[in-house]
């Protein structure tokens, strides 16, 4: 009985705390929905635009903590709202402001990259705007070396049945 109402209790935290972050970005999404179709409506959109759109570390080492700073401009007419931004994986972590950019202001995006994987890698950063677009995608390189000691390929073992 006592482990049912533990199990019931820890769900029920999950579940608040799970609400709470989709009320946030439901909030969010409206805001931009209710933008975008102002913007519809006056024919003026914003307009992102990026001084680059790619960034290459060069050469870093496995587990080393690297960040970038995107900078960008609203060229279009109208307020710019990033909704959201997700990157293609747990490694790499976008931060952003969550107020509108004003036509003509500029805005900057900090990517963080924790040099995981091993060679070549390749992440992306996929931003949700209130632009005609609707979707502007980043991308963050780096070649990472691996720690001394460990094997760039991973050694198979046998399996036995």
């Amino acid at each position: 009985m006592k482990k049912s109402v533990l199990i019931v209790a820890i769900l029920s935290v999950f579940a608040f705390a799970s609400c709470k972050d989709n009320a946030a970005d439901k909030v969010n999404e409206e805001n931009v929905a209710t933008a975008e179709a102002r913007d519809a409506e006056s024919g003026k959109f914003p307009a992102i635009t990026f001084e680059e759109d790619v960034f290459d570390f060069g050469t870093i080492d496995q587990g080393t903590n690297v960040e970038h700073l995107f900078k960008f401009k609203n060229t279009g007419e109208a307020p710019l709202m990033i909704v959201n931004a997700k990157s293609s994986c747990g490694c790499t972590v976008p931060e952003y402001t969550k107020e509108p950019i004003a036509p003509g202001a500029e805005g900057q995006l900090l990517v963080k990259f924790n040099g995981s994987g091993q060679n070549q890698v390749s992440k992306t950063v996929t931003l949700t705007t209130n632009t005609k677009a609707g979707v502007e995608t980043l991308t963050i390189k780096a070649f990472v070396n691996p720690k001394a000691g460990a094997s760039a390929t991973p050694i198979k073992t046998p399996t036995t049945k």
